[in-house]
Order: structure tokens, then C-alpha cells, then sequence
């Protein structure tokens, strides 16, 4: 009788038995599966988001226990998307949590073949650096018709999909304060 009953604890041979064809009763439960919670259920606080992968801007719930992250669902409150994630978007979570995720900054000098990495104040200010510096090389105070532009064509920015409509206004006041004229972006809401 031993052998039958660690047989039939089996989770296929127990459907056969109970003709369970879909697995949804009392086969699919172990006592394992009987304990399981959601990962939701313990969060400290849920904090919502916005997808960051494409123009679309899907409403995420992230859920916090002690300053962590422990899960990232859709928001079913979002109107855009209603709960829905797509598989990039389902997979947020391990964008965040992942160990082979980038933490530090990387940077590769001119015609370098490796990439180094920096503090993040020495980046920062090498960017400044940089815009600075192309700035005042191409800066056009007139056209060649003598008309007063004050701009530089040496810059462009490219907004991401993930900014919304005012987050986008930032940054096209900033770059229009340097005099960069070419500015786009992929505003969603």
C-alpha cells in the first residue's frame, strides 16, 4: 500500500485518478503550493509608475517591503493600459533587481576599445564640459543674411519615450535656454 500512496502523490498520476484533465482541483495542490502568498501581500507600500520601454507609458504598481523592490504588476487603474504589461513590461522587475544590471558609470575614452569606470561627479562634469565646449565652437550669433539667430547646430537632443508632455517642456525650455534648436521628443500623455 506505501508504494500506491507515493505513487499517486505524484501530481500526474493523481490526475489521472481523480480524471482531473486540466490539472485545476486538488491535484495541482501540494503542500508547498498551500503555503505560497503573493509577493504583494507583504509590501510595506505600493508606489505607482510608468512603464519605461516604449512610447505607450502602461501603468505599473511597484511594491516596496523595506526600501526593496518585490514585485512590479500593471495598474489596473491606468487608463492607457488597465492592468495590462506587456512581456517587456511583466519583466520590469528583474530590469530593476537583476544582478547583471549596471551600477556604476561606464565611460570609453576617444578611440578606446574598453570601457572604464568613472565617479559619477567626474561624468557629470564631463558632460557639462563637453556641451559647453561645443556650444561656444559652434555658436551662430547671425545668419549668413545678418540676422540674429543665436543658436548652435553642434547640439541636438532626443527625448525618450518614457518622458510625458511636461517633463519633455523641461527639457525643451533647458535646451532652447542653451540654443539648441534641434529638439524632438516622443510625447505620450
Amino acid at each position: 500500500m506505501a508504494v500506491r500512496d507515493t505513487l499517486f502523490r505524484w501530481p500526474v498520476l493523481r490526475q489521472i485518478r481523480n480524471r482531473d484533465l486540466h490539472a485545476l482541483g486538488e491535484t495541482a495542490r501540494s503542500p508547498r503550493s498551500e503555503t505560497l502568498k503573493p509577493r504583494t501581500e507583504t509590501a510595506d507600500k505600493v508606489v505607482r509608475s510608468v512603464c519605461p520601454y516604449c512610447a505607450v507609458g502602461c501603468g505599473q504598481l511597484v511594491y516596496v517591503k523595506d526600501g526593496r523592490i518585490t514585485d512590479i504588476e500593471g495598474d489596473p487603474d491606468s487608463p492607457l493600459s488597465h492592468g495590462c504589461l506587456c512581456p517587456k513590461g511583466a519583466a520590469t522587475f528583474q530590469l530593476v533587481t537583476g544582478s547583471h544590471r549596471v551600477q556604476t558609470v561606464l565611460y570609453r575614452r576617444p578611440h578606446g576599445t574598453e570601457w572604464e569606470t568613472v565617479p559619477l561627479d567626474w561624468a557629470l562634469e564631463r558632460v557639462a564640459q563637453l556641451v559647453k565646449k561645443t556650444r561656444e565652437e559652434t555658436w551662430e550669433a547671425k545668419d549668413p543674411e545678418g540676422n540674429e539667430v543665436n543658436r548652435t547646430l553642434g547640439i541636438a537632443h532626443l527625448g525618450g519615450a518614457t518622458l510625458d508632455n511636461e517633463e519633455n517642456y523641461l527639457l525643451k525650455k533647458l535646451f532652447t535656454a542653451l540654443g539648441v534648436i534641434q529638439v524632438e521628443n516622443q510625447a505620450r500623455i
